[in-house]
């Protein structure tokens, strides 16, 4: 029992050591690489405190090679930028000037209510409260917003790129039928609409595949 506690704390003295020789990263907001590297040396340091048959200093071994590596990583992220484009990725603007671009969303693997939930928690509730939208390469989103946002009224996602959520149509008083005869007149089809939204106001955020995005107005029916 006691020589399990000596290993622990050994594993956990280095553990400490080698996460602040690291960096700020490793506490907040984490790289890919630095994330891989992270989960690597948790099951690296398991594996000789939960094994007592194993030489501690197998572990202490292998973890302060992870170290090694993170630094050799970082000085060719340093000296050469495309390695750091290619280990970290680079920051993907999603909002633009013409509204959402569907081609970084694709890339990164994510669709419009992904988008939208990051912008909530970022404290932007309109597509169109934001210049600009980043998801910056560790994964957090950052906005240029602009000085007047446009309502404080929740706006629900009606059309996340071509299809349409049937639960939030019955929400705001749409139906298929009507929803139909709104995008006639913006003369597209379903499947042409990157992002639609409406809000407890009426106001429309619409943005037609390879458009720049619209604000229109339309009469809800339903409250939420």
């Amino acid at each position: 029992m006691a020589l399990i506690f000596i290993r622990t704390t050994i594993i956990f003295v280095v553990l400490l050591l080698i996460m602040r020789l690291m960096g700020k990263s490793q506490i907040g907001e984490m790289q890919p690489f630095e994330f891989v590297i992270s989960l690597v040396i948790a099951e690296l340091a398991c594996i000789p405190m939960a094994d007592s048959s194993i030489p501690i200093l197998y572990g202490i071994i292998a973890i302060v090679t992870i170290f090694i590596l993170h630094e050799i990583v970082w000085l060719f992220e340093l000296w050469f930028k495309p390695v750091k484009n290619i280990v970290s990725g680079k920051p993907s603007v999603v909002i633009n000037k013409n509204g959402i671009d569907e081609f970084q969303l694709k890339k990164n693997n994510l669709d419009v209510s992904d988008l939208i939930e990051s912008m909530r928690v970022a404290g932007y509730f309109n597509l169109d409260d934001v210049y600009y939208g980043i998801y910056e390469a560790n994964g957090s989103f950052s906005a240029l917003e602009k000085e007047e946002k446009a309502s404080l009224s929740l706006p629900l996602m009606l059309i996340d790129r071509g299809k349409a959520d049937t639960q939030n149509l019955a929400r705001c008083g749409f139906d298929r039928d009507e929803l139909k005869k709104f995008l006639q007149k913006q003369n597209c089809k379903e499947k042409d609409v990157v992002a639609m939204t409406v809000n407890g106001e009426g106001r429309v955020y619409f943005q037609k595949r390879g458009e720049h995005y619209k604000i229109l107005q339309y009469e809800v029916k339903g409250q939420w």
